[in-house]
């Protein structure tokens, strides 16, 4: 006996599929198969001397590198912010939430041109800096400080909806039973948030790898340096070598397509490791 079809409770199911494959047929896979063509145009050993030559290791050492740590600083700060944001009022909360929002806003050529004003030898953080043997703008730093400038709205905005449906009640009620803060936050708040957590470290990092337009002024884009991935592929096209351009696009493209997926697989066990079932 066959087994009948299986209903859905929103009609236009297929339809809605066959839309959304179109969709993404049109943006995402069409022009990263073009990619792809352009980069099969390179003989094996042409493809392995583009994507391993010195330069090209050393923008992606330093892109990954920049950007795993402003993810994880944006981690930490951006817990703290989404943190005061949902449990306390004051006064300027609402021009803190907006500030929040200000890289989703602000062009990141402007943002990269702000913070290289502000952290250059004469500029207002740069020049106390220096005094104290710390050089910020044109150097690996400068770069980390850019990527966790534009990434910290993408923790901020994944947690804090998860602190607002939590109840302040529970927090009280360990500290009425003893628990210390630390063990509160271990053992109350940490599972209830870290799939958001780690779901906004997922963004930013995914956001700091392919960013360009803030990294370009406060990098110096010095070879071997403070030369990111992003800008190596701009110069490779401005010198039209578009073959070796998307070689290495392609390289940064898979890398950081199986560093998401090991995320997201890590998210999916986190969900099932930390979920609350009825009668546990």
């Amino acid at each position: 006996m066959s087994t009948p079809a299986r209903r859905h409770v929103l009609p236009g199911f297929r339809l809605s599929l066959g839309f959304t494959w179109a969709y993404v047929g049109l943006l995402v896979l069409i022009p990263l198969s073009s990619l792809f063509l352009k980069t099969f145009s390179l003989t094996w050993p042409q493809f392995w001397e583009t994507v391993t030559a010195p330069r090209a290791l050393a923008a992606y050492r330093l892109s990954f590198s920049a950007s795993l740590v402003a993810a994880l600083v944006n981690v930490v700060f951006g817990l703290l912010v989404a943190w005061v944001l949902v449990r306390y009022r004051f006064p300027g909360r609402s021009l803190v939430e907006s500030l929040v929002d200000l890289p989703f806003a602000l062009p990141t050529a402007v943002a990269g041109l702000t913070l290289t004003t502000l952290f250059s030898s004469k500029g207002w953080y740069g020049h106390h800096l220096e005094a104290l043997g710390v050089k910020v703008a044109y150097t690996s730093v400068g770069i980390a400080v850019a990527l966790t400038f534009i990434g910290l709205p993408f923790v901020v905005r994944t947690v804090q909806p998860v602190l607002e449906e939590l109840d302040a009640d529970v927090e009280e009620a360990a500290a009425t039973l003893g628990a210390t803060p630390w063990q509160t936050f271990t053992r109350v708040l940490f599972p209830a948030i870290y799939p958001a957590l780690l779901s906004g470290f997922t963004l930013a990092f995914a956001r700091a790898l392919g960013e360009y337009g803030s990294v370009v002024f406060i990098s110096g884009n010095m070879p071997l340096r403070t030369e990111i991935v992003p800008l190596l592929i701009v110069t490779k096209l401005e010198q039209y070598d578009y073959a070796g351009a998307t070689a290495i696009a392609v390289v940064m493209l898979v890398t950081s397509f199986l560093l998401l997926l090991v995320v997201n697989l890590l998210q999916r066990w986190s969900h099932r490791r930390f979920e609350v079932r009825p009668g546990a």
